[in-house]
């Protein structure tokens, strides 16, 4: 299993360090009686609040989009701006070789290929925020991963922005928002080394390479996890990020992920509830089918929600509210129509339902576009919010 010293040397993760940034230009909007910490604490465990969670994400080029119109200064704190209840800290850096400096091996007028840290050739568009495309890996099989796996046992406090994570923390605490670790969890670590297709391929045909990966990345995400919350005390909960589904279907059948990625869950998000932290998984994509063994391994939500993907929030609610708080489910593709009747349609089939139960928390099926204008979105949020009142 995961318990051993060696595995607690070994995981993988992205680099995306929290800030601190300057107080909002405009009041938050909404007047609750309860801080953001006590709500979203209060909705994870699905206890009566006032009204239900806010939450959003943005892609980077909707904040230029929104600063280069002057409706946000230019390093502002969207959480504060728009009146969010949690705050995010991405501390870790898990690329297996940390001193690597990423090389441009092509550029065209509109892409530029590079190969990174852990020997992945990605294509990157240069006009707009997207997911890379994934060209070619120097971990295709179990043998060229055994090469590189000693780089994740080397210089673990390098791995940790302690800083960033310290000011992030105070921040949140000071704004009273729910303030969150967050990062990849083992499919959102393994993926980058080797590809989806040699990941998935490796879980028919060598299971044991993929469950050392996932065992390997555990246990470096718990281990770090321990030196930083010792240092600079815990946060409110846990965030991870696991994309395990893309459109009408899992990445893995709920037997493989039982198999071979359940065991990581359970270490990890076990860690956490030992430490009286509540989690929250991201997953984007179609993953209803893997719910069971994702509640069984103990997260207290699930975020996004996909629904162009095939996910449904009402039919999820029904089936998981009882013993899971929901985050998302709000079609993304609404809100950039800048429709305010197809926003008002979107929110009022659903709000008025997962609300009951007291465990939802409102956010896109995706991050924010730069497609839906500023306006849109504060119209979004006053909905939000009239519909979400208790």
């Amino acid at each position: 299993m995961i318990a051993s010293a060696a595995v607690c040397d070994g995981v993988r993760d992205a680099v995306r360090a929290a800030v601190s940034v300057p107080t909002p230009i405009i009041t938050p909007i909404g007047d609750e009686d309860m801080t953001g910490k006590e709500r979203i604490s209060r909705i994870l465990r699905r206890q009566p609040v006032d009204r239900i969670g806010l939450f959003e994400h943005f892609w980077p080029d909707t904040r230029k989009a929104y600063a280069a119109k002057g409706h946000i200064g230019e390093e502002e704190n969207l959480e504060g701006h728009f009146g969010l209840d949690i705050s995010l800290s991405w501390p870790f850096n898990m690329v297996i070789d940390l001193d690597f400096q990423p090389e441009t091996l092509g550029e065209d007028e509109d892409t530029v290929t590079v190969k990174d840290g852990n020997g992945a050739l990605l294509r990157w568009h240069k006009h707009h925020d997207a997911t890379p495309e994934h060209l070619d890996f120097t971990v295709k099989e179990r043998a060229d991963w055994e090469k590189v796996r000693h780089g994740l046992l080397e210089g673990a406090e390098r791995r940790i922005n302690f800083e960033a994570y310290r000011n992030a923390k105070a921040e949140a605490a000071e704004a009273g928002r729910f303030f969150a670790w967050s990062g990849v969890n083992v499919f959102e670590c393994i993926h980058p080394v080797c590809g989806h297709e040699n990941m998935l391929v490796g879980m028919a045909l060598d299971p044991e390479w993929v469950a050392d990966m996932a065992e390997a990345y555990a246990g470096l995400t718990v281990r770090l996890q321990d030196i930083l919350f010792e240092r600079e005390g815990p946060p409110d909960g846990i965030w991870y990020y696991e994309d395990m589904g893309f459109k009408e279907s899992p990445f893995m059948s709920p037997r493989m992920y039982r198999d071979l990625i359940f065991p990581a869950h359970q270490f990890t998000i076990g860690y956490a509830r030992k430490r009286g932290l509540p989690v929250i998984m991201h997953s984007c994509g179609f993953v209803e089918p893997l719910l069971p063994g994702m509640i069984e391994a103990g997260i207290d939500c699930l975020q996004t929600i996909e629904i162009k993907a095939g996910m449904d929030l009402l039919r999820i609610h029904r089936e998981y509210g009882d013993r899971l708080a929901l985050m998302g489910g709000i079609d993304v593709r609404a809100l950039y129509t800048n429709d305010k009747s197809v926003i008002d349609r979107e929110l009022e089939s659903k709000i008025p339902l997962v609300k009951q139960g007291y465990g939802y928390i409102a956010h896109s099926d995706h991050s924010i576009p730069k497609t839906v204008e500023y306006e849109t979105l504060r119209y979004y949020i006053r909905r939000v919010l009239e519909l979400g009142a208790y």
